[in-house]
């Protein structure tokens, strides 16, 4: 029995990898009753690709959005670097924009109908023992569970990592806040677009994640607004769900309105806004104790940058089920994911430091203060497509070497339905 705690995207993926392998498990959610909650997130095609080969293609396309373009904009919102994403952009696979809350239900109900009863909820880890032959995962209300191996899926706070790492600490604040909403609006920039705009202190990010409704021609627009605040303010690190109060940042971006989209008013539209502070951890020497590793936002939470955390999360789940298939439920399978997985984790954590891909817009800034008539002279576009590639690279959805790579596991019969 595989010992998996958390159920979050990371835990969910990972018992739908080992349904599918014929791999027994069982999760344990600390949440009594999972609810769709938080924002807009996106998928990369390298992890929609992992996603279709678990048979969620059509399930995916009723809850998200396949985006067609991505791009970078000045704080006035004139263009830097926009490019087609996904299938637009030649990739065997989509890009996605989805509620995090929604992709989660959905697969909380897709692994409930194929595996039955295998989720516990109000049921959280709270630490565990193990030997190089076994794991047992301690749970709240004093049970505890054996099992061949243990897999902490639990998080920024992750209980598994704080017993591997004790005098860790809070999360690390770089000083940003964003607030995240989501609220009615029209598509922008051609349709399916994503836009990011400002600079290091200040930023805005929207994207659709529905179609436009017919009869309304609205749809529902994630939006992020992000700004530096006072570096002495007291804030809750890693709570996705705290509630917020608009008038925090709203006056910061009332000028914000480039005529091809209304910053302010699509803040003014949302319901409620979440705040959330950027926050990371600094990499670990290793994930692994004994029969027990990490994996998602547990293992290397990062900034928000570059569109990865939640694709990360489910490639680690499928790296780990390589290795289970290879080397069966022990300790070496856990070790050979991890030698693949940590150090291209660290990298991306490193340079999600440096601003990942949204650097571009920083670089912009310092040269001209966001303002020009023409960007070629000031920064080539040649340089702006290698800055763009080798985050791809680093992340691992360039797209000749992602169409070019074997799957990771691929379409397995046993899946079920």
């Amino acid at each position: 029995m595989i010992l998996i705690a958390g159920a979050g995207i990371a835990g969910l993926t990972m018992g739908l990898t080992l349904h599918a392998l014929s791999l027994p498990f069982r999760i344990f959610e600390r949440v009594a009753a999972p609810k769709p909650l938080g924002v807009g997130i996106n998928l990369q095609p390298n992890a929609v690709r992992e996603l279709f080969d678990l048979g969620l293609e059509a399930a995916l396309d009723r809850i998200g959005l396949r985006t067609r373009q991505y791009g970078f904009y000045t704080k006035t919102g004139l263009p830097i670097w926009v490019e087609p994403r996904g299938l637009a952009a030649g990739y065997n696979w989509p890009q996605m924009s989805v509620h995090r809350g929604q992709l989660q239900m959905m697969l909380l109900q897709t692994l409930c109908d194929r595996a039955g009863d295998v989720v516990e909820c109000g049921a959280a880890a709270t630490g565990f023992e193990t030997t190089d032959d076994g794991a047992t995962l301690i749970l709240t209300d004093g049970r505890r569970v054996h099992g061949s191996l243990a897999i902490a899926a639990d998080g920024i706070h992750s209980a598994i990592r704080k017993q591997m790492v004790p005098n860790e600490g809070e999360p690390i604040w770089n000083g940003a806040v964003m607030w995240r909403g989501t609220s009615p609006g029209r598509h922008f920039l051609g349709g399916n677009a994503m836009f990011l705009a400002g600079h290091d202190s200040q930023r805005f990010v929207a994207y659709p994640l529905t179609p436009e409704d017919p009869a309304s021609g609205l749809a529902t627009i994630n939006w992020i607004a992000e700004l530096r605040v006072d570096p002495t303010r007291e804030m809750s690190k890693g709570d996705w769900n705290r509630p917020s109060d608009k008038a925090d940042f709203l006056p910061a971006f009332e000028a914000w309105d480039f005529g091809w989209v209304d910053c302010p008013s699509l803040i003014r539209a949302s319901g409620l806004v979440y705040e959330y502070p950027m926050v990371d951890r600094e990499p670990l020497a290793t994930w692994t104790t004994g029969c027990v590793t990490l994996m998602g936002d547990a293992a290397h939470a990062t900034y928000p940058v570059g569109s990865n955390g939640a694709t990360q999360a489910i490639i680690d789940a499928r790296k780990l089920g390589a290795a289970l298939r290879d080397h069966g439920a022990t300790r070496a399978a856990l070790l050979t994911y991890e030698a693949e997985m940590r150090p291209r984790a660290e990298g991306i954590l490193r340079a999600n430091r440096g601003k990942g891909p949204d650097a571009v817009m920083q670089m912009v800034e310092d040269l001209c203060g966001g303002v020009f008539d023409d960007l070629e002279p000031i920064l080539p576009r040649e340089r702006l497509a290698a800055h763009a590639e080798h985050y791809k690279r680093l992340s691992g959805f360039s797209i000749d070497v992602l169409n070019a790579q074997p799957p990771i596991l691929g379409r397995i019969e046993s899946q079920g339905a």
